[in-house]
């Protein structure tokens, strides 16, 4: 048997660490192959991942732009807008110029016609008020002087403005203190004096103190003779020089009719008398006309008739009545009225 080279045994020998060397190259080749199979894969994967992650971004590129188009459109209207606000804007602030200017002036113009129509009120308070004084002091009428302040006060009260308190309190003070006085009747009595003034005529005399008939209608004496009328003289005369009289009952003279005729008009004298002393306030005067008026009809007409009697009591009750009253001073409004005038001047100089 021929001998093998011991190299070549060593070549074919298995388990030799030849083999070994080369199965492990083998299996690195292998790894390798796989490991350059991964990494293609993944960077096949991952130009995948970067193309479709391009596409996403050029798509949301495009859409941004698109709304970044419409962003500046509705910027730019918004600016047009913006413009046409600010144009507006001014206009308004002009036409509120002008409105501040307006109200200014008819603040001021408002003022004036207050102003002026305050002191128009002011000077028809204050003529109020010196009637009502003049009505009070001069003629003694608390009815008129009263109405006139609280005609004031009524006026005063319509304007209802706070300045006028003042006023008012004053006014009313006053109106309080005429209130309490006592009750004159002035128109009434008045009244009554004229009625009786047109009942003289009718009231009836004593029967027997008038000498024959009463004087004649107005419409004259029916047209005698001259022999009659002479007659008529010489028996009145005569009449005249011879007179009897009872001294130990004395009673009234007879009164010749032209005497009755002049009893009755002085005794409508008396009473008209006592009428103007009523309104004057004079009540000693008032008194003695009416005291004067009862006495003649108790001396000159007969007082058991029913007139006669309605008569003397009437004059009777205003003989009673009481005329002097303590008056109040009511210049205080007046001074009031001035003073608020004065300070009104003040205020406007």
């Amino acid at each position: 048997m021929a001998d093998v080279p011991q190299e070549a045994v060593n070549h074919t020998a298995p388990g030799t660490p030849r083999e070994s060397w080369l199965d492990r190259l083998n299996i690195a080749l292998i790894l390798a192959l796989l490991a350059l199979l991964l990494l293609g894969w993944q960077w096949l994967d991952s130009r995948q991942r970067n193309a479709d992650l391009e596409l996403t971004l050029s798509r949301r590129l495009g859409a941004f732009e698109i709304h970044n188009k419409e962003s500046e459109i509705l910027a730019r209207q918004a600016q047009e807008a913006t413009r046409e606000a600010q144009a507006k804007l001014d206009l308004l602030e002009q036409k509120l110029a002008e409105s501040q200017s307006h109200q200014i002036a008819l603040e001021e113009m408002y003022q004036e016609m207050s102003r002026n129509r305050d002191e128009s009120v002011l000077a028809e308070i204050e003529q109020i008020l010196l009637i009502a004084s003049q009505q009070l002091q001069l003629a003694g009428n608390v009815k008129a002087a009263l109405a006139a302040l609280q005609t004031a006060d009524g006026r005063l009260q319509r304007i209802d403005k706070p300045q006028f308190f003042t006023l008012r309190k004053a006014i009313n003070k006053d109106i309080e203190q005429l209130q309490s006085l006592p009750l004159l009747d002035v128109a009434g009595l008045s009244l009554r004096l004229d009625n009786l003034v047109a009942e003289v005529d009718q009231l009836p005399l004593i029967p027997g103190r008038v000498s024959g008939a009463e004087k004649p209608s107005p419409t004259g004496p029916r047209p005698e003779s001259f022999w009659q009328r002479l007659g008529t003289e010489a028996w009145q005369d005569f009449k005249q020089l011879v007179r009897i009289q009872n001294l130990k009952k004395p009673e009234l003279p007879l009164l010749p009719p032209d005497q009755a005729y002049f009893l009755r008009e002085n005794l409508k004298l008396r009473l008209l008398t006592a009428r103007l002393a009523l309104l004057q306030r004079n009540e000693a005067s008032f008194k003695a006309d009416i005291k004067a008026a009862e006495d003649w009809l108790k001396r000159y007409y007969d007082i058991k008739d029913k007139s006669v009697h309605v008569a003397l009591a009437s004059l009777q009750q205003l003989g009673q009545s009481r005329l002097a009253i303590d008056l109040p001073d009511i210049s205080a409004s007046l001074g009031a009225a001035h003073t608020f005038k004065l300070g009104r001047e003040k205020d406007g100089k």
